[in-house]
């Protein structure tokens, strides 16, 4: 993406509207979810029957039977059937990343163009059989004698049959994200009054946004559905204020809640990438081209905090770039919880922090005009592998419509990494 390489641009994205997991999408399968923005940005793209370089989709919740999701929802999608397709997954960073993949193939001249995207629903989470079931039968099947499948089919008993669904918990913690994130929220001293201003603040940009139409080539109707669920235009600060901690009950100390932290979400979304030879031969408009990509991790088993691994991201691609915290236009932080957000911008402006992993001192404080103007995952809701290309497609249309700028993406995400990225007009 840089030197000599090939300059990789963005060409749009689509995606569904996000809702709150086992409401609007209860009776959706994961496949024709993630096939539905796809479709929809090669119709609106003029697309079809055009061979697309690569296609990388991901999704962190898999379906045994929906391995071939990315390639399968290819054939669908009216794009030319050579066009090949792969799959990704790095947690919440997953969309993100499959972005800079493409991205990265294009600037070493592999591909011409790709499109990156991801999914989650958690209304069609597969349930799993306990493994000892699968010892017990696999015994049951090698008995040879009718004593021994006897005495294999006394050891089944109804646990061996109970289902087991997924669990969003680091497994080397035992806790959940939520709970990593109120261990932060303490650590970094964060008030319960500035995580709900990052709440109340993020819902009014989306509900702003919405009403001005910046969205409206960027979220499809879909379901009977314009907009995203989650959104609440409505709530206050007072209403936020009489939310009951969501992680930490038993003490009374806890300040993460349902309004300052993601809901559970399913959705879909997918970006556009390709040269400005491409771009100009389909006939598409340039919005943003991608200068740099990064993903970094902490030791969260240390102290460092679950989610606070976009600082090291950030220190890292800045000193790559020659850039400084202050030289962009535009910061899209996800919002996983404000309070993550907070933690973020906190360590950002903490020498001891920021030089721990390489920066000669902190990179100082982010200007909060210039954060998530459009609002973010609290107000949108979070598919775990769909925010990073939506996230992608959003600033790439504000970098366009401004004309000239410089945005920074960052994304935390589960078993302490962070993925970044640079992008500008």
């Amino acid at each position: 993406m840089k030197n000599d390489n090939k300059e990789v641009y963005i060409l749009g994205g689509m995606r569904t509207p996000f809702v709150r997991s086992f409401t609007n999408y209860v009776d959706v399968k994961i496949e024709d979810l993630m096939l539905a923005p796809l479709k929809e940005l090669v119709r609106v793209k003029n697309l079809q029957g055009k061979k697309i370089g690569d296609v990388a989709l991901g999704t962190l919740i898999k379906n045994p039977n929906s391995w071939g999701i990315s390639r399968e929802c290819v054939l669908k999608s009216g794009l030319h059937p050579e066009t090949p397709a792969y799959l990704v997954q790095r947690a919440c960073g997953t969309s993100l990343e499959a972005v800079i993949q493409i991205a990265l193939k294009i600037s070493a001249g592999q591909i011409e163009s790709g499109i990156a995207g991801g999914v989650d629903t958690n209304s069609d989470i597969p349930l799993t059989l306990p493994s000892s079931l699968t010892q017990k039968l696999m015994a049951l099947q090698g008995a040879k004698s009718l004593p021994e499948k006897i005495k294999a089919v006394s050891q089944l008993n109804f646990k061996d049959i109970k289902p087991q669904g997924s669990a969003v918990v680091e497994k080397l913690s035992g806790l959940s994200m939520g709970e990593h994130c109120e261990l932060m929220v303490k650590e970094w001293e964060i008030p319960r009054q500035e995580q709900d201003q990052i709440a109340f603040n993020s819902h009014q940009n989306a509900a702003k946004a919405y009403e001005e139409g910046f969205f409206s080539d960027l979220v499809m109707p879909y379901k009977n559905l314009s907009k995203d669920t989650i959104l609440r235009k409505e709530t206050s600060l007072e209403k936020l204020a009489t939310l009951k901690p969501a992680f930490d009950k038993k003490s009374g100390k806890g300040t993460l809640t349902a309004g300052n932290s993601t809901a559970l979400t399913d959705g879909a979304a997918v970006v556009l990438l390709g040269t400005k030879e491409f771009a100009e031969e389909n006939g598409l408009e340039v919005q943003a081209r991608i200068v740099d990509g990064h993903s970094a991790a902490v030791n969260f088993q240390d102290g460092e905090g679950l989610l606070m691994a976009p600082v090291k991201a950030i220190v890292e691609i800045l000193k790559r770039n020659k850039l400084a915290l202050q030289d962009f236009d535009f910061y899209e932080i996800h919002e996983a919880f404000a309070g993550q957000v907070l933690c973020t911008l906190k360590a950002l402006e903490s020498d001891k922090f920021c030089q721990k992993f390489g920066a000669e001192k902190a990179l100082g404080s982010v200007d909060r005009s210039k954060l998530n103007i459009h609002g973010s995952s609290l107000a949108f809701g979070h598919p775990f592998s769909a925010t990073g290309a939506r996230i992608t497609a959003t600033l790439a249309k504000v970098l366009k419509s401004k004309g000239k700028g410089r945005g920074l993406i960052s994304i935390c995400t589960a078993g302490g990494m962070g993925v970044v990225m640079i992008v500008e007009s």
